[in-house]
């Protein structure tokens, strides 16, 4: 294996830094999109009022059979 200098190893230990850097804005720039949980209801309008509606229906329905055993 060929031995590096001083210089390179530098060099390389910057550009390390540098993607580093490129890559940890990257994911934090995600995460902060996927835990935007107010542009998460936005984006899903419509399978949130789906998901109500059906909870919604589930729970009418079990309060009408509490009512009819009593």
């Amino acid at each position: 294996m060929a031995q590096r200098s001083a210089t390179e190893i530098r060099n390389s230990i910057e550009s390390n830094r540098a993607e580093l850097a490129v890559s940890l804005n990257k994911l934090h720039g995600e995460v902060a999109r996927i835990t935007d949980w107010r542009g998460q209801l936005e984006r899903h309008q419509r399978e949130v009022a789906i998901g109500v509606a059906v909870v919604g229906v589930l729970l009418l329905g079990r309060r009408r059979r509490k009512r009819r055993r009593a």
